[in-house]
């Protein structure tokens, strides 16, 4: 292919099979021969792309109006068929081509022919460059999500996940979804990002479903489909889990798309006798070690968890699996609770993503990792970093929850929690690590964290003088962040030096959202104050 491309002479198309050698090309040139998708290198499988209805692929041709130097394609059943949903993806140019301006010509043919199809338009740029990011951005798509290790490629990759409007879609969305307060904070930011008032209402109270129900579990037969047809008729105004297809879909065309379900039955002699309690559908993908749920349809709420449970069982044990997504509507906190007991976190917030009755309902997609939280090199545009930074934050705190956890249970502060409260308490505070000779504070300075020391030892000194160490297990400066006064001593790390940081906002927003926990705090530090105010022999207190 020849270097020399004038944008001027660039004709946008869509692709017919004469195209597909072309295509074949760029996306060899562009990806190398190496590329774990080698279906994208197969002639049958462009064929099909570029023939099906759920597809619609572009073409950008060069000035002899014959050789392909980009393509782009639109992909149209990434909802259910009713929630007029597109994902913009594959758009790639031939490195000969680039910085021309031909990913731009592609992605406005491709706004202009889709804008009258759906409502709702997503793409998922790779987080290894920048480029296709700000293509993205530059055509009114908003950073709404950062989905880590979602892909494997060469090794795994994060995708920036944006998404934008079309026609009346905002004007059908339903206001205020109810959220839980870890995905509450995303949700605002991609709201305020997308220019739409952010409602979002912060539910502290809903539970999550039961985890003590027992069933027999066994995979979906053509026979069972029936009765859960009959257990869906029910809930359809309730639809917590959403995806691309559904039970009614018939159990030929959930075969094609290489959906299964796992069955929850009554235990023979239980209350049904044996009968269907619920199902859990998803898409189950070994190439990516990846796994989709996009529907839960149970007759008992106490079969939610655990087909759930069952679910995520197999996928460790059986399949290898590293990513699960789970797309839930924003207004099903009891729904998203159960999964952040499970170990899901939120990734992205989609404002009205999805099609309900009526109106467009906000999702949450709530993700669970099964490998080290290892992102290799990202390239953000600033918009996507704030995103990615809000997620990738929950991931982080997750990682470190078992430590953070064990090292609360341990201090006398945290006395008489529970493992919720504990976990709450946990789940709040910030990993920080300092090397050796670093100040964790000085004396004078303002009181605004207090420190869970996880790994190392903390020598604290007064003018100069060592006066005592706290170790493993121990907090540091709970004092000044009660009473707010400036700090009385100095901190210095001993070596390296782990600690979970509870800061005065966090404890502020414990106290607002649960004075349970806040009151137990207190209390446990006014013992430790009095304490150390009975010390005769001059040793200066923890902070």
């Amino acid at each position: 292919m020849s270097a020399a491309v004038d944008p001027s002479d660039v004709t946008i198309r869509e692709a017919d099979e004469g195209d597909i050698p072309g295509i074949r090309g760029v996306f060899q040139a562009v990806y190398g021969e190496e590329y774990p998708y080698q279906g994208f290198f197969d002639d049958a499988w462009l064929k099909r792309a570029v023939f099906t209805d759920d597809i619609m692929m572009l073409v950008a041709l060069g000035a002899d109006g014959s050789t392909v130097i980009g393509t782009a394609s639109v992909m149209f059943n990434v909802g259910g068929y009713s929630d007029l949903v597109g994902e913009l993806g594959r758009l790639a140019v031939h490195p000969d081509a680039r910085g021309l301006g031909v990913a731009n010509l592609l992605m406005e043919a491709r706004l202009d022919r889709i804008g009258h199809r759906i409502h709702v338009g997503m793409v998922e740029n790779r987080a290894v460059h920048s480029r296709s990011q700000r293509v993205s951005a530059s055509h009114g798509f908003s950073p709404v999500g950062f989905l880590p290790l979602k892909f494997e490629f060469h090794g795994r990759e994060s995708i920036a996940l944006f998404a934008r409007h079309f026609g009346d879609a905002l004007e059908l969305r339903r206001n205020h979804p109810r959220l839980v307060p870890e995905a509450s904070p995303l949700a605002h930011l991609v709201l305020d990002g997308s220019g739409i008032r952010p409602d979002a209402i912060v539910d502290e109270e809903s539970e999550p479903y039961p985890a003590d129900g027992e069933f027999d579990l066994e995979a979906l037969g053509e026979g069972g489909l029936p009765a859960l047809l009959r257990i869906e008729r029910g809930r359809v105004s309730r639809r917590e889990v959403f995806g691309p297809i559904r039970l009614q879909y018939g159990f030929f065309r959930l075969a094609t798309k290489h959906a299964s379900y796992l069955v929850a039955r009554h235990r023979a002699g239980g209350e049904a006798r044996g009968g269907i309690a619920g199902a859990i559908g998803f898409i189950r993908d070994d190439e990516e070690h990846a796994l989709r749920v996009f529907e839960i349809v149970c007759q008992t709420e106490r079969a939610i968890h655990f087909l759930l449970r069952a679910l995520l069982e197999r996928a460790d044990r059986e399949w290898g699996t590293v990513y699960v997504e789970v797309d839930v509507s924003g207004h099903a906190p009891r729904m998203q609770r159960t999964l952040l007991e499970l170990g899901f976190l939120p990734a992205a917030f989609v404002p009205a993503m999805v099609f309900a009755d009526v109106e467009r309902l906000d999702v949450v997609k709530m993700v669970r990792i099964a490998a080290p939280l290892r992102l290799g090199e990202i390239d953000l545009i600033p918009s996507m970093e704030a995103v990615a930074e809000q997620v990738l934050a929950g991931f982080r705190r997750q990682e470190v929850l078992p430590r953070i956890a064990a090292a609360v249970r341990g201090l006398e502060v945290f006395a008489g929690l529970n493992a919720e409260q504990e976990t709450r308490v946990a789940g709040l505070c910030r990993v920080a690590e300092f090397d050796d000779g670093v100040e964790l504070f000085a004396r004078g300075d303002p009181a605004r964290d207090m420190y869970l020391v996880i790994e190392g030892e903390v020598a604290i000194s007064l003018d100069g003088r060592r006066v005592g160490t706290v170790a493993a297990g121990e907090g540091v400066g709970e004092i000044g962040l009660i009473t707010g006064e400036p700090r009385s001593a100095t901190a210095t790390a001993v070596g390296r030096v782990v600690v979970a940081d509870l800061s005065a906002d966090h404890l502020a927003e414990l106290r607002r959202r649960r004075p349970d926990i806040a009151v137990r705090l207190y209390r446990n530090i006014a013992v430790g104050l009095g304490r150390k105010l009975q010390r005769t022999d001059g040793a200066a207190a923890s902070d």
